[in-house]
């Protein structure tokens, strides 16, 4: 059975609940998913899977949450060629952040399965299923 890690970073719950929706679309769709806040993985295990979603919200100048999610990233980045990625999070204001985080998934050799998916602020029910979406193609549905 195909394992895909849902690795998000969630400073008020809403990308959390992003990322809940993503692993129930995946799990519905016969593959196992699992659930980890980005502090419980290093970038070594996560890039031993051939397909990981990856959530965080948007943080001071429209960047990545700096101190946990963006080293974390920048290590992983590295391993990501070949890969299929879904990105998903949250915002409060502009939300351009995810367009660079896109550039630098696909500069690093990855798949990105679909656009990022954001919310803005608490993510309403259109946005759920967008992360649902992503869900299904990483799990092949």
């Amino acid at each position: 059975m195909k394992k895909i890690p849902v690795i998000y970073w969630s400073g008020s719950g809403n990308t959390k609940m992003m990322a809940q929706a993503v692993v129930a679309a995946i799990s519905s769709s016969g593959a196992e998913a699992f659930l980890t806040e980005v502090d419980k993985i290093t970038a070594a295990d996560a890039a031993q899977y051939p397909a990981l979603a990856l959530g965080c919200s948007a943080m001071g100048a429209e960047v990545l949450e700096e101190y946990e999610f963006e080293p974390f990233f920048a290590e992983l980045e590295k391993m990501l060629a070949g890969k299929k990625v879904a990105l998903f999070g949250s915002y409060g204001w502009g939300g351009s952040y995810m367009q660079d985080w896109e550039a630098r998934v696909a500069a690093a050799g990855a798949q990105l399965v679909a656009p990022g998916v954001l919310a803005l602020n608490e993510p309403d029910p259109a946005a759920l299923e967008a992360c649902a979406a992503i869900g299904r193609l990483l799990a092949g549905k």
